[in-house]
Protein backbone atom coordinates (compact mmCIF):
# COMPACT_ATOMS: atom_id res chain seq x y z
CA UNK A 1 0.00 0.00 0.00
CA UNK A 2 1.81 3.22 -1.19
CA UNK A 3 2.72 5.97 1.58
CA UNK A 4 1.04 8.99 2.28
CA UNK A 5 4.43 11.06 1.01
CA UNK A 6 4.32 8.90 -2.56
CA UNK A 7 0.06 9.33 -2.65
CA UNK A 8 1.06 13.15 -2.11
CA UNK A 9 3.82 13.04 -4.75
CA UNK A 10 1.77 11.22 -7.16
CA UNK A 11 -1.53 13.84 -7.10
CA UNK A 12 1.77 16.47 -7.80
CA UNK A 13 2.40 14.69 -10.81
CA UNK A 14 -0.89 14.21 -11.93
CA UNK A 15 -1.72 17.89 -11.43
CA UNK A 16 1.48 18.93 -13.27
CA UNK A 17 0.47 17.09 -16.34
CA UNK A 18 -3.08 18.41 -16.21
CA UNK A 19 -1.39 21.91 -15.75
CA UNK A 20 1.47 22.48 -18.92
CA UNK A 21 0.80 25.96 -18.99
CA UNK A 22 1.57 29.11 -16.68
CA UNK A 23 1.97 32.38 -16.78
CA UNK A 24 5.06 34.48 -17.23
CA UNK A 25 5.59 38.27 -17.44
CA UNK A 26 6.61 39.25 -20.91
CA UNK A 27 9.14 41.88 -22.17
CA UNK A 28 9.02 41.93 -26.10
CA UNK A 29 11.70 44.30 -26.77
CA UNK A 30 14.15 47.30 -25.73
CA UNK A 31 11.67 50.36 -24.09
CA UNK A 32 8.33 48.33 -24.47
CA UNK A 33 6.57 47.69 -20.99
CA UNK A 34 6.29 44.44 -19.42
CA UNK A 35 2.57 42.31 -19.86
CA UNK A 36 1.54 39.18 -18.81
CA UNK A 37 1.22 36.30 -21.36
CA UNK A 38 0.42 32.14 -21.03
CA UNK A 39 3.23 30.09 -22.31
CA UNK A 40 4.35 26.63 -21.97
CA UNK A 41 5.87 25.46 -18.44
CA UNK A 42 9.50 24.46 -18.27
CA UNK A 43 10.50 20.86 -17.91
CA UNK A 44 13.22 19.14 -15.71
CA UNK A 45 16.34 18.11 -17.42
CA UNK A 46 19.23 15.80 -16.34
CA UNK A 47 20.53 17.65 -13.04
CA UNK A 48 17.56 20.32 -13.24
CA UNK A 49 14.66 21.49 -10.97
CA UNK A 50 11.20 22.83 -12.08
CA UNK A 51 10.62 25.60 -8.86
CA UNK A 52 6.95 27.03 -8.45
CA UNK A 53 7.67 30.38 -7.85
CA UNK A 54 5.80 31.83 -4.52
CA UNK A 55 7.68 35.59 -4.39
CA UNK A 56 10.08 36.75 -6.57
CA UNK A 57 11.93 39.70 -6.39
CA UNK A 58 13.24 42.89 -8.65
CA UNK A 59 16.92 44.30 -8.92
CA UNK A 60 18.04 47.16 -10.67
CA UNK A 61 19.61 45.46 -13.61
CA UNK A 62 15.43 44.38 -14.42
CA UNK A 63 15.41 48.07 -14.94
CA UNK A 64 18.54 48.30 -16.95
CA UNK A 65 17.39 45.38 -19.82
CA UNK A 66 13.98 47.07 -20.14
CA UNK A 67 15.95 50.22 -21.24
CA UNK A 68 18.21 48.41 -23.03
CA UNK A 69 21.63 49.57 -21.06
CA UNK A 70 22.62 45.67 -19.95
CA UNK A 71 25.26 44.00 -21.84
CA UNK A 72 23.52 41.02 -22.44
CA UNK A 73 20.51 41.91 -24.81
CA UNK A 74 18.41 39.32 -25.90
CA UNK A 75 14.76 39.76 -26.26
CA UNK A 76 12.16 39.17 -25.85
CA UNK A 77 13.22 37.60 -22.54
CA UNK A 78 11.57 36.60 -19.33
CA UNK A 79 13.10 38.71 -16.79
CA UNK A 80 13.55 37.92 -12.81
CA UNK A 81 16.92 36.63 -11.04
CA UNK A 82 15.77 36.34 -7.36
CA UNK A 83 12.97 33.79 -6.20
CA UNK A 84 11.57 31.71 -3.43
CA UNK A 85 9.84 28.69 -3.59
CA UNK A 86 8.45 25.19 -3.83
CA UNK A 87 10.10 22.31 -5.46
CA UNK A 88 7.85 21.06 -8.52
CA UNK A 89 9.63 18.68 -10.70
CA UNK A 90 13.51 17.29 -10.21
CA UNK A 91 15.27 16.00 -13.36
CA UNK A 92 17.28 12.48 -13.47
CA UNK A 93 20.16 12.53 -10.90
CA UNK A 94 18.75 14.93 -8.69
CA UNK A 95 17.85 13.52 -5.24
CA UNK A 96 13.79 12.91 -5.11
CA UNK A 97 14.31 14.88 -1.34
CA UNK A 98 14.09 18.08 -2.83
CA UNK A 99 10.39 17.66 -3.97
CA UNK A 100 8.19 19.90 -2.25
CA UNK A 101 10.84 21.29 -0.34
CA UNK A 102 10.61 25.20 0.03
CA UNK A 103 14.30 27.10 -1.29
CA UNK A 104 15.28 29.42 -2.76
CA UNK A 105 17.65 29.83 -5.95
CA UNK A 106 21.40 30.98 -6.43
CA UNK A 107 20.75 32.90 -9.51
CA UNK A 108 24.34 32.46 -10.69
CA UNK A 109 25.67 29.57 -12.97
CA UNK A 110 29.07 28.69 -14.69
CA UNK A 111 31.38 31.24 -12.71
CA UNK A 112 34.71 29.20 -13.60
CA UNK A 113 37.07 27.94 -11.83
CA UNK A 114 38.61 31.33 -10.83
CA UNK A 115 37.34 32.46 -7.38
CA UNK A 116 38.62 35.86 -8.18
CA UNK A 117 36.67 36.70 -10.91
CA UNK A 118 33.71 35.12 -13.08
CA UNK A 119 34.28 33.17 -16.40
CA UNK A 120 33.05 34.22 -19.46
CA UNK A 121 30.51 32.02 -19.45
CA UNK A 122 28.84 33.12 -15.93
CA UNK A 123 25.04 33.77 -16.50
CA UNK A 124 22.49 35.33 -14.21
CA UNK A 125 18.63 34.21 -14.05
CA UNK A 126 16.55 36.81 -16.13
CA UNK A 127 18.43 36.92 -19.45
CA UNK A 128 20.05 35.21 -21.25
CA UNK A 129 17.87 32.23 -19.69
CA UNK A 130 14.16 32.69 -18.55
CA UNK A 131 13.74 34.45 -15.55
CA UNK A 132 11.86 34.28 -12.14
CA UNK A 133 8.93 36.49 -13.00
CA UNK A 134 6.74 33.62 -14.07
CA UNK A 135 4.34 31.05 -11.88
CA UNK A 136 7.26 28.02 -12.28
CA UNK A 137 11.57 28.20 -13.43
CA UNK A 138 13.47 26.21 -14.33
CA UNK A 139 17.36 26.28 -12.58
CA UNK A 140 19.98 23.51 -11.95
CA UNK A 141 19.97 21.44 -8.98
CA UNK A 142 23.33 22.53 -7.86
CA UNK A 143 21.63 26.17 -6.92
CA UNK A 144 18.91 25.34 -4.87
CA UNK A 145 19.27 26.32 -1.03
CA UNK A 146 16.46 25.16 1.60
CA UNK A 147 14.70 28.35 2.62
CA UNK A 148 15.78 29.57 5.88
CA UNK A 149 12.84 29.25 8.33
CA UNK A 150 12.30 32.21 9.62
CA UNK A 151 11.85 33.62 6.68
CA UNK A 152 8.93 33.98 5.05
CA UNK A 153 8.71 33.61 1.07
CA UNK A 154 8.63 37.26 0.42
CA UNK A 155 11.99 37.96 2.77
CA UNK A 156 13.43 34.82 0.98
CA UNK A 157 13.10 36.00 -2.35
CA UNK A 158 14.77 38.97 -1.69
CA UNK A 159 17.65 37.83 -0.63
CA UNK A 160 19.93 36.10 -3.51
CA UNK A 161 21.54 38.51 -5.98
CA UNK A 162 21.43 41.85 -3.83
CA UNK A 163 22.54 39.69 -0.51
CA UNK A 164 25.40 38.00 -2.51
CA UNK A 165 26.62 41.13 -3.85
CA UNK A 166 26.80 42.38 -0.79
CA UNK A 167 28.68 39.70 1.47
CA UNK A 168 31.20 39.19 -1.60
CA UNK A 169 31.82 43.13 -1.21
CA UNK A 170 31.91 42.84 2.63
CA UNK A 171 34.09 39.64 3.55
CA UNK A 172 35.28 38.29 0.64
CA UNK A 173 36.88 41.38 -1.10
CA UNK A 174 37.31 43.38 1.70
CA UNK A 175 37.97 41.05 4.32
CA UNK A 176 35.82 43.09 7.18
CA UNK A 177 36.82 41.86 10.57
CA UNK A 178 35.01 42.91 14.01
CA UNK A 179 35.58 46.32 15.42
CA UNK A 180 36.09 47.86 12.03
CA UNK A 181 34.76 51.16 11.53
CA UNK A 182 32.04 50.47 7.98
CA UNK A 183 30.79 53.09 5.66
CA UNK A 184 28.11 52.28 3.16
CA UNK A 185 26.37 54.30 0.50
CA UNK A 186 23.02 54.70 -0.33
CA UNK A 187 21.10 53.19 2.77
CA UNK A 188 17.84 52.05 1.29
CA UNK A 189 18.73 50.06 -2.04
CA UNK A 190 19.00 46.21 -1.10
CA UNK A 191 22.34 45.44 -1.66
CA UNK A 192 23.39 48.33 0.87
CA UNK A 193 20.61 47.30 3.58
CA UNK A 194 22.00 43.95 3.64
CA UNK A 195 25.33 45.47 3.44
CA UNK A 196 24.57 47.01 6.63
CA UNK A 197 22.63 44.10 8.64
CA UNK A 198 25.95 41.82 7.37
CA UNK A 199 28.15 44.24 8.61
CA UNK A 200 26.31 44.80 11.82
CA UNK A 201 25.77 40.84 12.83
CA UNK A 202 30.08 40.78 11.91
CA UNK A 203 30.26 43.21 14.96
CA UNK A 204 31.41 46.25 12.74
CA UNK A 205 30.40 49.83 13.83
CA UNK A 206 28.27 50.96 10.88
CA UNK A 207 27.53 54.48 9.03
CA UNK A 208 25.53 55.36 6.18
CA UNK A 209 24.66 57.89 3.31
CA UNK A 210 21.71 58.83 1.99
CA UNK A 211 19.76 61.70 0.10
CA UNK A 212 16.81 60.94 2.60
CA UNK A 213 17.59 61.66 6.04
CA UNK A 214 14.45 59.04 6.92
CA UNK A 215 16.48 56.49 5.33
CA UNK A 216 19.33 57.01 7.41
CA UNK A 217 17.28 56.97 10.57
CA UNK A 218 15.90 54.06 9.06
CA UNK A 219 19.54 52.40 8.78
CA UNK A 220 19.56 53.38 12.47
CA UNK A 221 16.96 50.95 13.24
CA UNK A 222 18.92 48.00 11.53
CA UNK A 223 21.23 48.49 13.64
CA UNK A 224 23.92 51.44 12.03
CA UNK A 225 25.54 53.86 14.41
CA UNK A 226 24.78 57.19 12.22
CA UNK A 227 24.76 58.72 8.92
CA UNK A 228 24.94 61.92 6.73
CA UNK A 229 22.83 62.85 4.23
CA UNK A 230 24.89 63.50 0.75
CA UNK A 231 22.86 66.33 -0.64
CA UNK A 232 24.45 68.44 2.11
CA UNK A 233 27.40 70.64 1.10
CA UNK A 234 30.76 69.14 2.26
CA UNK A 235 29.37 66.21 3.58
CA UNK A 236 32.69 64.33 3.45
CA UNK A 237 34.14 66.85 6.21
CA UNK A 238 31.21 66.67 8.18
CA UNK A 239 31.29 62.60 8.55
CA UNK A 240 34.78 62.57 8.79
CA UNK A 241 34.26 65.12 12.03
CA UNK A 242 31.58 62.81 13.52
CA UNK A 243 33.06 59.94 12.42
CA UNK A 244 36.68 59.57 11.86
CA UNK A 245 37.93 58.11 8.89
CA UNK A 246 36.85 54.06 7.88
CA UNK A 247 38.67 50.62 7.19
CA UNK A 248 36.02 49.38 4.60
CA UNK A 249 33.26 50.98 2.51
CA UNK A 250 30.92 49.70 -0.02
CA UNK A 251 29.57 51.65 -2.57
CA UNK A 252 27.31 51.17 -4.99
CA UNK A 253 27.25 54.89 -6.60
CA UNK A 254 31.08 55.64 -8.16
CA UNK A 255 30.47 59.20 -9.62
CA UNK A 256 31.76 62.90 -8.20
CA UNK A 257 31.11 60.84 -4.35
CA UNK A 258 33.75 58.56 -5.07
CA UNK A 259 36.17 61.52 -4.22
CA UNK A 260 34.75 61.64 -0.64
CA UNK A 261 35.41 58.32 0.24
CA UNK A 262 39.20 57.86 -0.70
CA UNK A 263 39.79 60.89 1.62
CA UNK A 264 37.14 59.48 4.49
CA UNK A 265 39.26 56.17 3.65
CA UNK A 266 41.88 54.76 7.24
CA UNK A 267 45.29 54.08 5.99
CA UNK A 268 45.27 50.07 5.14
CA UNK A 269 41.38 50.84 3.73
CA UNK A 270 39.53 48.61 1.64
CA UNK A 271 36.86 50.28 -0.80
CA UNK A 272 34.56 47.92 -2.77
CA UNK A 273 32.51 49.02 -5.71
CA UNK A 274 29.76 46.70 -7.17
CA UNK A 275 28.07 49.55 -8.40
CA UNK A 276 28.26 52.96 -10.97
CA UNK A 277 24.56 54.53 -10.55
CA UNK A 278 25.64 58.65 -10.57
CA UNK A 279 28.54 57.82 -13.72
CA UNK A 280 32.15 57.84 -13.94
CA UNK A 281 34.37 58.53 -10.77
CA UNK A 282 35.78 62.31 -10.68
CA UNK A 283 39.15 63.23 -10.03
CA UNK A 284 40.98 61.61 -7.52
CA UNK A 285 44.92 62.12 -5.84
CA UNK A 286 46.52 59.45 -6.63
CA UNK A 287 48.78 60.26 -3.65
CA UNK A 288 45.77 59.84 -1.22
CA UNK A 289 45.62 56.12 -2.45
CA UNK A 290 49.28 55.11 -2.55
CA UNK A 291 50.37 56.97 0.45
CA UNK A 292 47.29 55.57 2.56
CA UNK A 293 47.92 52.04 0.58
CA UNK A 294 44.20 51.83 -0.18
CA UNK A 295 42.80 48.57 -1.39
CA UNK A 296 40.17 49.71 -4.18
CA UNK A 297 38.48 46.69 -5.61
CA UNK A 298 35.38 46.27 -7.62
CA UNK A 299 32.75 43.27 -7.16
CA UNK A 300 29.47 41.69 -8.59
CA UNK A 301 27.79 38.55 -7.23
CA UNK A 302 29.75 35.93 -6.45
CA UNK A 303 30.92 32.22 -6.26
CA UNK A 304 28.88 29.48 -5.22
CA UNK A 305 30.92 29.25 -1.94
CA UNK A 306 30.11 32.68 -1.34
CA UNK A 307 26.11 31.90 -1.82
CA UNK A 308 26.65 29.40 1.04
CA UNK A 309 28.55 31.45 3.29
CA UNK A 310 26.08 34.37 3.00
CA UNK A 311 23.40 31.51 4.02
CA UNK A 312 25.36 30.24 6.88
CA UNK A 313 25.08 33.74 8.61
CA UNK A 314 21.30 34.46 7.91
CA UNK A 315 20.42 31.48 9.15
CA UNK A 316 22.90 32.20 12.21
CA UNK A 317 22.28 35.24 13.17
CA UNK A 318 18.30 35.19 11.88
CA UNK A 319 18.78 38.07 9.61
CA UNK A 320 15.54 39.18 8.15
CA UNK A 321 15.58 40.87 4.54
CA UNK A 322 14.02 44.33 4.58
CA UNK A 323 11.24 44.35 2.37
CA UNK A 324 9.72 47.33 0.77
CA UNK A 325 6.65 46.90 -0.38
CA UNK A 326 5.34 43.35 -2.51
CA UNK A 327 3.32 44.14 -5.62
CA UNK A 328 1.39 41.23 -7.36
CA UNK A 329 3.41 39.61 -10.91
CA UNK A 330 0.82 41.14 -12.89
CA UNK A 331 1.58 44.49 -11.58
CA UNK A 332 4.87 43.86 -12.57
CA UNK A 333 5.28 46.72 -15.17
CA UNK A 334 3.91 49.40 -11.77
CA UNK A 335 6.98 47.39 -9.90
CA UNK A 336 9.29 48.34 -11.65
CA UNK A 337 8.13 52.19 -12.21
CA UNK A 338 8.48 51.91 -8.73
CA UNK A 339 11.88 50.91 -8.15
CA UNK A 340 13.11 53.59 -10.82
CA UNK A 341 11.81 56.03 -8.71
CA UNK A 342 14.58 55.35 -6.38
CA UNK A 343 11.51 56.19 -3.48
CA UNK A 344 12.11 52.51 -1.45
CA UNK A 345 14.05 51.53 1.81
CA UNK A 346 14.23 47.77 0.94
CA UNK A 347 13.22 45.23 -1.41
CA UNK A 348 10.40 45.25 -4.41
CA UNK A 349 8.94 41.59 -4.50
CA UNK A 350 6.56 40.61 -6.42
CA UNK A 351 3.73 37.88 -5.09
CA UNK A 352 3.87 35.10 -7.83
CA UNK A 353 1.45 32.13 -6.04
CA UNK A 354 -0.32 31.42 -2.79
Amino acid sequence: MPTLRMCYLCSIYIFQKKNKHMKAVYLEAIGQPFHIIEMEKPTAGPGEAVVQVKAAALNRRDVWIQHGRYFTKEYPAILGSDCAGVVAEVGAGVDQAWLTREVLVDPGTDWGDNSRAHASTYKILGMPQPGTFAEYVKVSAQNLHPKPAHLSFEQAAALPLAGLTAYRAMFTKCQLQPGEKVLVTGAGGGVALFAVQFAVAAGAEVWVTSGSDVKIEAARALGATGGINYRLDNWGKTLKAQAGGFDVMVDGAAGEGFVQLVKLAQPGGRISIYGGTTGMIGHINPAEIFWKQLSICGSTMGTAEDFAQMMRLVEVKQIQPVVDIVFPLEETEQAMRYMEAGKQFGKIVLKVAD
